[in-house]
């Protein structure tokens, strides 16, 4: 399986709450980029799954729109995503050649991390709008294979 990782783009800081901050003017437009780069290069997911958040669907969104594909929103990519859990749900999906996870930080590192057989997540940092592609050959720690990691500036 393909894995892309795509954590949300920039968002607002005045929200009522964490968990209801939206894209900023940036972040609209970093999400654009990087479906600008996807679709430029053939890099269309077969599903995108994205966190509830605000930030992070609306990130999804942008994507989801190039491809015409649409975004399952999970609770499971909410903020706290554990990565064994995201791999049991990413196990029951594979039938999908490639897949799209749109969240946040430091889960996706965390995932990265335990894709690549590593404990150690504090040495990844995926900033926001950046995508990071693995492929995953096995659904266990050490089961994955880093492609690229590309932050959204270089694209």
């Amino acid at each position: 399986m393909q894995l892309y990782l795509l954590r949300h783009a920039d968002a607002d800081t005045k929200a009522a709450t964490d968990d209801a901050r939206t894209l900023s003017e940036k972040g609209a437009e970093q999400a654009l980029r990087v479906a600008d780069f996807c679709n430029a290069r053939g890099l269309k997911p077969d599903a995108i799954l994205s966190s509830p958040l605000p930030r992070a669907h609306q990130t999804a969104k942008a994507v989801a729109e190039v491809f015409d594909v649409k975004v399952v929103t999970v609770p499971w990519l909410a903020c706290g995503a554990v990565p064994s859990a995201t791999v049991a749900q990413l196990k029951e999906r594979r039938s999908h050649p490639s897949i799209m996870l749109v969240g946040h930080e430091p889960d996706m590192s965390r995932l990265v991390a335990y894709f690549l057989g590593t404990g150690k997540a504090d040495i990844i940092h995926i900033r926001k709008a950046s995508l990071t592609a693995l492929e995953v050959m096995a659904f266990q720690a050490g089961g994955g294979r880093l492609d690229f990691s590309i932050p959204v500036k270089l694209m």
